[in-house]
C-alpha cells in the first residue's frame, strides 16, 4: 500500500473530509487529493503533521503497514517490508517519472526553476535528473538536502 492510500484510509477512518484535512494541514484540498492519488508526495515536514492529525505514526505513513500510535489504527501486513529506509522507498517511487522540484529558500537551483525534469536515480544524498534545456538534454545532480518537494507531472 502506498502513502497516498494510507493517507486516504486514515482520513476516512477519522471521519474527516479532504477539505477538513487540507485546512488542518494549511494546504489546498487539491494538494490533499494529489497526495491521496499518488500524483504528488507530501514533503517530509508535512508527514509529521499528517501523522498527528490522522492519529497514526510517521512510520505508518512511510512504511508498509506498521502499527499506529495509541488511539490510531493499524492495517494487517499483507506483504513483506522492502529493504531500505522509509525515505528511500518513498523516493524510489518517483524514479523514471517527470517531476517539478521545489527547493528550500536560499537553496534554489535557478536552472531548475519552473522546469519539469525526469528523475533518473538516487545516489546517496543526491538525485540525478535529466532536464530539457533549449532542445538539448542536461543531466544534473541535486543535493536532496536542498529539495523541499517533488511534484509528479503528467
Amino acid at each position: 500500500m502506498e502513502i497516498g492510500t494510507r493517507i486516504a484510509q486514515a482520513r476516512r477512518e477519522q471521519g474527516i473530509t479532504q477539505v477538513e484535512l487540507a485546512d488542518k494541514m494549511s494546504v489546498t484540498r487539491q494538494t490533499v487529493s494529489r497526495w491521496e492519488t499518488g500524483a504528488a508526495f507530501p514533503d517530509i515536514e508535512k508527514v509529521a503533521g499528517l501523522a498527528k492529525v490522522l492519529h497514526v505514526s510517521c512510520d505508518y505513513l512511510l512504511q508498509e503497514n506498521l502499527p499506529a500510535e495509541d488511539g490510531g489504527f493499524a492495517l494487517e501486513r499483507t506483504e513483506p517490508l522492502e529493504k531500505g529506509s522509509s525515505v528511500t522507498k518513498l523516493l524510489s517511487g518517483i524514479v523514471g517519472k517527470n517531476v517539478r522540484i521545489s527547493f528550500y529558500e536560499d537553496e534554489e537551483d535557478f536552472d531548475m526553476l519552473d522546469k519539469i525534469c525526469s528523475v533518473d536515480c538516487f545516489e546517496g544524498n543526491w538525485v540525478k535528473v535529466t532536464v530539457q534545456h533549449k532542445k538539448k538534454e542536461q543531466k544534473k545532480l541535486i543535493a536532496l538536502s536542498s529539495v523541499l518537494s517533488f511534484e509528479i507531472v503528467e
